[in-house]
């Protein structure tokens, strides 16, 4: 055991004489077994992260350093010591160091993106009065087209035009896919109904949308959140076991309300549908839900909708973008490919009004 580790554990056993702790009462107040107190303090085990931050607040101690200690510790375990763990801690030192630029980048880029689509929603507020419901509907019909291709649907933009505002059948398409598209449309309009009341995002309104996406499709699990757990496709990322799923959806809709105002609306947007997806909380719809749900932030916040592309390229950075956020907790690169789609739709929807 190196002199780091030593020093470490002094630290917790001096913390816990000093409070006049006895190493049951410390055990029991970690919730843990007085032997386990022990092997900490003689070095025969390591405190997870957990315990460390729970062993530093009960002793009065840096939580920070002393997980410093630890996980400098796990290093050398992993590496050991000599001139190849110099190596190899100069290299993982780079990384960082590169990971953190990136990180700056992408933050930097965000900022500038956001100002950017302020100016063009200032620009756009002066002639709304250049809409038309043509420019909308089709705007909607090329949202929800790309949509579900997302998810797999081969309905073309042609096809899905057909079936939503003609009632045509399409040969060759399953019924599934044709609902998909009506469904996609009823949603929307439910959604512009919630804009237009101007109240708040609230759970009934996040289930209503769901039991739209799957109306004919899946009466079951339509406006119902799972009952099995689930894997996606993939993905590194494991959704939350179904027991779970209320609490985890009751603290989404803490978060919004704590964070819906000092936040700008195209992160707030982007980061409620990604906490949405991660949580998985349906068992089928929750990408075309959480983008909705996306959407609607968007618009009521005088945006326009933030239309993500569903060609395999476009996917991939999406299904990308969201990875990162899931698994290694980088959600500024999510936000800034939702804040590029959204700039690109307020380019589009200025140059189509010629402003």
């Amino acid at each position: 055991m190196n002199l780091k580790v030593n020093f470490m554990l002094h630290k917790i056993k001096s913390a816990r004489k000093q409070k006049s702790l006895k190493i049951r009462e410390l055990a029991e107040a970690l919730k843990v077994d007085s032997s386990l107190i022990s092997k900490f303090e003689s070095g025969v085990r390591k405190p997870t992260k957990e315990q460390t931050i729970k062993l530093a607040h009960l002793l009065g101690l840096d939580a920070h350093e002393l997980l410093v200690d630890l996980l400098s510790e796990q290093v050398v375990d992993q590496i050991g010591y000599g001139n190849f763990a110099l190596e190899v801690l100069s290299l993982a030192e780079d990384k960082v160091k590169y990971s953190l630029k990136n990180r700056d980048n992408v933050k930097n880029s965000l900022s500038k993106i956001l100002s950017d689509i302020d100016l063009l929603k200032e620009k756009l507020v002066q002639f709304r009065n250049l809409e038309s419901y043509r420019i909308t509907e089709a705007l909607e019909l090329e949202y929800t087209f790309e949509s579900n291709r997302i998810e797999g649907n081969t309905l073309t933009l042609r096809e899905t035009d057909l079936v939503i505002n003609e009632g045509m059948t399409i040969s060759g398409k399953s019924m599934r896919e044709h609902l998909e598209a009506i469904n996609h449309k009823e949603a929307l309009v439910y959604l512009k109904e919630l804009i237009a009341k101007d109240s708040d995002f609230s759970e009934r309104d996040l289930l209503q949308l769901h039991a739209l996406i799957l109306k004919g499709i899946d009466p079951k699990y339509a406006g119902n959140y799972r009952d099995v757990q689930v894997m996606i496709s993939g993905s590194k990322h494991l959704p939350p076991q179904p027991y779970m799923i209320k609490k985890q959806m009751e603290d989404l809709f803490f978060w919004y309300q704590a964070h819906k105002r000092d936040l700008h609306p195209v992160v707030l947007a982007a980061e409620l549908s990604e906490r949405l997806v991660t949580i998985h909380p349906f068992l089928d719809g929750n990408g075309r839900t959480s983008r909705l749900i996306m959407n609607l932030i968007l618009l009521k916040n005088g945006y326009v909708i933030a239309n993500i592309k569903g060609d395999i390229e476009n996917r991939m950075k999406y299904y990308q973008a969201l990875e990162d956020a899931q698994v290694l907790g980088e959600k500024s690169h999510f936000h800034l490919f939702v804040a590029k789609a959204e700039l690109r739709a307020l380019e589009r929807y200025c140059s189509i009004l010629g402003i």
